[in-house]
């Protein structure tokens, strides 16, 4: 939305804690929890996909091509939760 963005409702929302979402950058699935009604579509030509979910191919993750902005759509448990996104915290450290 912020970004210029479109978003639409889900005809059922993502709830629970098996999700698989795919990092598009290097093929990794991931097993996520997430609570939400809406997807993102239509991204801007600045934004690139980083995330899917592999259940309804729906957008969970996507960065900005050329400042240090990033989203993910799903809840990145790392502790106490499953380490599955365990990286993505790392990657918001190191950008910074």
């Amino acid at each position: 939305l912020a970004i210029g963005a479109k978003t639409y409702k889900l005809k059922f929302g993502h709830h629970g804690a098996n999700h698989p979402v795919k990092d598009m950058r290097n093929n990794r699935v991931v097993i996520t929890s997430q609570n939400h009604n809406y997807a993102v579509e239509d991204l801007p030509d600045f934004m690139e996909v980083t995330h899917i979910n592999l259940l309804d191919n729906t957008i969970e993750g996507m960065i900005h091509k050329n400042i240090p902005y990033y989203s993910v759509q799903f809840h990145p448990e790392a502790s106490p939760g499953p380490h599955d996104a365990l990286y993505i915290f790392k990657e918001f450290k190191d950008m910074a």
